[in-house]
């Protein structure tokens, strides 16, 4: 305060030819005698008189002060009166932004209220979700409970602890919280504590050996020296605590380190403190350090005042931190400020009635108010200084970490900052590297009641338990956390699936029987195979047509099988590839129409078979049908009826491509709908009738005296292609996805494969291997022996 108006003094800028004087008061940290101070400075006499005042030729213009905010709350209660200025410099309670209350109080220190915020993005940026915290019984103490209560609550924190300490406290509440923080679970403990009230439980956290929690304290105590000992500061080690920015005095170490008892003769604290600094004795200053001239002789060192105050021990002289000290110096330049308006103020063009101005010299306490609460200037640090309609600045605070050192000494270490007037995401700031923790550790200590869930696990409360306290449990399938709310997990869309970690919902991967996989490239080769085999059997015959193992049982029929089973081993084609609605509807329908005029070959051959043999018994009733060529008319007849049903099922019910998410989990499977099941089953029943039909007329045929009866052949792939289908439908039923087009496909190149080669097989072998059996000499020996037997 001393060197601010030493500064004002000499500027010819701020109030020049105006000379500014002080009175000091110390109220000891005691809100009776901060009354008393203020009654003196107001009425100009120790014992004050109410409403009087005694100072004859000046008076002072406003009060800086005071520290403690309970000794602030009486004064500015008397001075809101007269609306006489207070600019306070250290009491934060947020009551004293109530401008109905407190209508003349201002102050250079933020708000405490805002600290609670602070306090709760400290919390939220470490994690420290399971905490406790531990208040002073009083009106500070217990708002700035319910506000960090609720705001941390918010965050998705819990309080493990909360603990209201007396202001007075006994020895047995202090043991009573002390034993609930040893307990607790929590390594978080939260202090919103006035210092004096403070001690008597540090001392006993410190006796009870409670080294392994990590403080958080507030600007009212995170500074303090009024923890000496050794053994408490080993429990604060590694605390965080909030202290007032540390501003910048431009000249100010300078001056401390300048100030001399010859500067400041009828200054006698000025020589106590030289005393106590160098362990000596100043030179008739015997009525302060009660020692007499005789008992001075003895070996005692006396002061020279030669001592150097920059060889004194930061700790003892510290010229570098200057918090409070910054705030006392922007209080007097705020009123320094105010009285240079009013001095500059141009008559007519006031702010009082008929723009009257106020004499600087004789004015009323409520017209410096008036300007003192407008003031908006840069300090000696270039820092912008002004007040909110509420008497309070902008909160701009240090975030510090305790220290200790082997050597016993502690040092508060600048780690962070919150500057509440800087841009949004850029308020707060802390230096992790340059934190160290309690026991000197350098990993941020963990304060849950439960560890986190792992990657695609929601949290289930516990009964009876606080939120912080939970189990976890995984995300079912095809669900993902809820970003916003990790106590639930919420499906994924149709056309999507979590990944791994069950943290977004992806795209599914669309799935289809295809050229390019081996599965799909594999039936086609072999289906083009069968298809060239098939084919080159089919070449065969037409060379060997005139043969009596091709004519033999309707060759123009066996020409008629090849082409269908050729287009039979083509058809499996269509089922690979990407569904579309034509593809869809082609190729079933194909499949049926192709299958169907096999059938009917087999059939007609069969038959003929019958005809022909009967046509050799002159007793035999069948032998009448010969002329009528009944199998020629077999093939295109039981065709037609497939055709027919195909024609039906696709006006009515056709099929068609659809997107099946159910089908495989995570992924989305291009199949054919049937369209109409029960079309689609009439279908595949009509080709089992014929089938059936089939292999009961070349059952019953198969023994018939022939040379070249292949109806046993018949029988026997009729057998091998209905078992095939039988086997096919609960296969058919029992896959999913791509594997169940690869299901129907097996089983059209197997039961067109089985045709081929029991049908076949035997002619090609004869016609290949044994022409001497394929010509008519050989048939007409083997039918003489026939009738000779």
């Amino acid at each position: 305060m001393v060197y601010a108006i030493m500064e004002i003094n000499a500027s010819d800028d701020l109030l020049p030819n105006v000379t500014l004087g002080f009175s000091l008061y110390d109220s000891c940290y005691n809100e009776l005698r901060s009354l008393t101070g203020t009654k003196w400075i107001l009425s100009g006499i120790k014992d004050a008189v109410p409403n009087f005042n005694c100072n004859k030729h000046v008076r002072p213009l406003g009060i800086i002060g005071d520290v403690l905010s309970k000794a602030s709350i009486p004064i500015a209660r008397i001075l809101g009166l007269y609306r006489y200025p207070q600019v306070s410099y250290a009491s934060a309670t947020p009551s004293l932004s109530d401008k109905t209350q407190f209508p003349s109080f201002l102050r250079t220190i933020h708000n405490i209220y805002y600290e609670c915020f602070i306090v709760v993005d400290l919390l939220k940026y470490f994690n420290w979700t399971w905490v406790g915290i531990i208040v002073s019984d009083n009106d500070l103490g217990r708002a700035s409970l319910q506000i960090v209560t609720r705001e941390h609550e918010k965050n998705g924190g819990c309080f493990a602890l909360q603990e209201i300490l007396p202001i007075f406290p006994s020895i047995e509440s202090v043991l009573r919280i002390v034993d609930a923080v040893k307990k607790s679970k929590a390594t978080v403990i939260v202090l919103f504590c006035t210092t004096e009230n403070l001690v008597s439980l540090m001392e006993q956290a410190s006796f009870h050996n409670i080294t392994d929690k990590v403080w958080v304290g507030t600007t009212g105590w995170s500074i303090t020296t009024d923890f000496p000992r050794r053994d408490i500061l080993t429990t604060l080690n590694g605390s965080l605590g909030l202290a007032n920015q540390n501003g910048k005095i431009p000249g100010f170490k300078e001056f401390l380190y300048s100030i001399h008892p010859s500067i400041f003769p009828n200054d006698p604290f000025m020589k106590t403190f030289w005393e106590n600094a160098f362990h000596c004795v100043w030179p008739g200053n015997y009525a302060y350090n009660n020692t007499s001239p005789a008992l001075l002789k003895n070996g005692t060192v006396w002061c020279t005042g030669k001592e150097r105050l920059d060889s004194i021990d930061t700790n003892i002289y510290d010229v570098y931190n200057f918090k409070y000290t910054y705030k006392v110096h922007n209080a007097v330049f705020a009123v320094a400020h105010a009285l240079h308006q009013m001095k500059n103020c141009v008559p007519g063009k006031g702010p009082f009635k008929n723009g009257s101005c106020a004499d600087i010299y004789d004015h009323q306490p409520w017209q410096l108010l008036h300007y003192l609460k407008r003031v908006d200037f840069k300090n000696t640090a270039g820092e912008q200084i002004f007040f909110d309609q509420n008497g309070d600045v902008p909160i701009s605070v240090d975030i510090l970490n305790w220290q200790l050192f082997p050597n016993g000494s502690n040092k508060y270490v600048y780690i962070g900052s919150i500057d509440a007037g800087a841009p949004k995401g850029q308020q707060f700031s802390i230096q992790l590297n340059k934190i160290l923790w309690n026991a000197g550790n350098s990993q941020v200590p963990v304060s849950v009641c439960s560890d986190p869930c792992p990657r695609g696990y929601r949290k289930a409360a516990l009964q009876g338990q606080k939120v912080c306290c939970f189990d976890c449990l995984p995300c079912s399938e095809g669900e993902i956390l809820n970003p916003n709310d990790n106590s639930e997990c919420f499906k994924c869309p149709e056309d999507k699936w979590p990944n791994s970690r069950k943290e977004e919902c992806l795209l599914k991967p669309i799935k289809f029987l295809s050229y390019e996989e081996t599965l799909g490239s594999s039936l086609a080769c072999i289906s083009i195979v069968f298809c060239l085999l098939t084919f080159s059997v089919f070449c065969l015959f037409i060379v060997k047509q005139e043969t009596p193992i091709v004519k033999a049982n309707n060759r123009e029929l066996s020409y008629l099988l090849l082409i269908s089973l050729m287009f039979g081993f083509l058809c499996s084609l269509a089922f690979i590839g990407r569904p579309n609605k034509l593809m869809c509807m082609i190729r079933q329908v194909m499949f049926a129409v192709i299958f169907s005029l096999c059938i009917s070959a087999i059939l007609a051959k069969t038959i003929t078979v019958i005809i022909i043999f009967s046509a050799t018994n002159p007793n035999s009733k069948i032998n009448k049908l010969v002329g009528f060529r009944i199998p020629v008319y077999i093939v295109p007849a039981c065709t037609l009826v497939q055709i027919m049903l195909c024609i039906i099922w696709l006006t009515r019910a056709a099929p068609f491509a659809e997107f099946n998410m159910a089908a495989e989990k995570g992924i989305i499977v291009i199949d054919c709908n049937e369209g109409s099941r029960v079309l689609f089953a009439c279908v595949l029943g009509y080709m089992g009738l014929l089938a059936t039909i089939s292999l009961s007329v070349a059952f019953l045929a198969r023994k018939l005296p022939d040379t070249f009866n292949e109806t046993k052949f018949i029988t026997f792939s009729m057998l091998v292609f209905a078992s095939v289908w039988v086997t096919f439908i609960p296969a058919y039923l029992s896959t999913k996805g791509k594997e169940t087009v690869a299901v129907e496909i097996f089983a059209i190149l197997s039961s067109s494969a089985g045709l081929l080669v029991c049908i076949f097989l035997p002619k090609c072998y004869i016609i290949l291997l044994h022409p001497e059996l394929n010509s008519k000499e050989y048939i007409t020996r083997r039918n003489a022996r026939s009738q000779q037997i």
